[in-house]
């Protein structure tokens, strides 16, 4: 997977043709699938890898996508802002997301 992309959009629609089709929100509880809201903590989740997006003109455009693996064989992304963890999110998920910041 040692791709890189000009887009986020790009990212997205080129991880998605590769199996990477459910999606995640951060939450307080660890990483939330979107559709089925099942919450996977930090110990049940792969980083796979992840690729940082700069905002062209304006820096608060920044976001991390993250391609993620579940213990439970589900594969997805998490798109984020820079560093932007709102919530209380809990320290095994920050250490897991370090990687990126």
């Amino acid at each position: 997977m040692n791709v890189s992309y000009n887009s986020l959009v790009e990212a997205i629609q080129d991880l998605q043709g590769k199996g990477y089709t459910e999606d995640y929100n951060l939450c307080d509880a660890g990483v939330e699938h979107k559709q089925k809201k099942h919450v996977h903590k930090a110990e049940d989740l792969n980083v796979v890898k992840y690729y940082r997006f700069e905002g062209m003109t304006n820096p608060d455009d920044s976001a991390i996508l993250y391609v993620i693996e579940t213990s439970l064989g589900e594969k997805g992304l998490l798109v984020d802002a820079y560093g932007a963890y709102s919530g209380n999110v809990s320290k095994e998920m920050l250490d897991k997301l370090k990687i990126a910041t």
